[in-house]
């Protein structure tokens, strides 16, 4: 559990694919954002109930945010919606390949804000079409990156062995990433162990040179 001053991030992994589960809860109005109802409905349910006391108010899970298609990363997206009655968001360009309805359709530069904090909406194309990072500026510390499958410790996301679609991510990654967000920003993965920007920076060059 990462306590900000505004805000509390939670953190499950599900599954045998390690897949992580991120609970981000105001502090001051109880306001929730769930990123990738991944797996295990009932490890999720237990992170919803621990987060009562991340908050002096009721707490309320306000939408599941989704950073892209594929299936281990939405596997209990509709029982939790059924469950919550929580809205759900993604990309565009994915939400035909989710298999429960999109309330909110996201693209690169939305913001989403809640009563205590707010999300920007970073899109990386690449992964899948429609592939999100989520961004939390703490104004009292480093900003929080929420990257899906598109930026891990050590290199980007699968992109099948296709140039191009390496190279789309790649782009956005360096553009919309590394180009305008400092070194302190934690990145937090989809799956595996959370990093920085500072930390993966200067490998850039031999991410382009490998292809992934």
């Amino acid at each position: 559990m990462i306590e900000l001053p505004q805000l509390t991030i939670r953190t499950v992994s599900v599954s045998d694919m390690a897949n992580n589960v991120y609970l981000l809860t105001s502090r001051s109005s109880g306001d929730q954002v769930l990123i990738d109802a991944a797996d295990d409905l009932p490890a999720i349910q237990r992170m919803l109930s621990d987060a009562h006391d991340d908050s002096a108010k009721a707490t309320h899970l306000a939408l599941v945010a989704t950073t892209h298609s594929h299936w281990d990363h939405v596997r209990v997206l509709g029982d939790l919606v059924a469950l919550t009655g929580a809205q759900t968001a993604a990309g565009e360009a994915d939400v035909s390949d989710i298999n429960v309805p999109t309330d909110v359709v996201l693209a690169h530069g939305d913001a989403g804000t809640f009563d205590g904090f707010e999300l920007e909406v970073i899109g990386l194309r690449g992964h899948t079409p429609g592939s999100l990072a989520f961004l939390y500026r703490d104004p009292d510390g480093p900003a929080h990156l929420f990257s899906g499958d598109s930026v891990f410790p050590g290199g980007l996301g699968n992109t099948g062995n296709d140039p191009s679609r390496f190279a789309s991510l790649y782009a956005d990654v360096v553009d919309r990433v590394f180009n305008v967000l400092p070194d302190s920003t934690v990145v937090h993965p989809g799956h595996g162990a959370s990093t920085t920007l500072g930390a993966e920076r200067p490998h850039l060059q031999e991410w382009k040179s490998r292809g992934w």
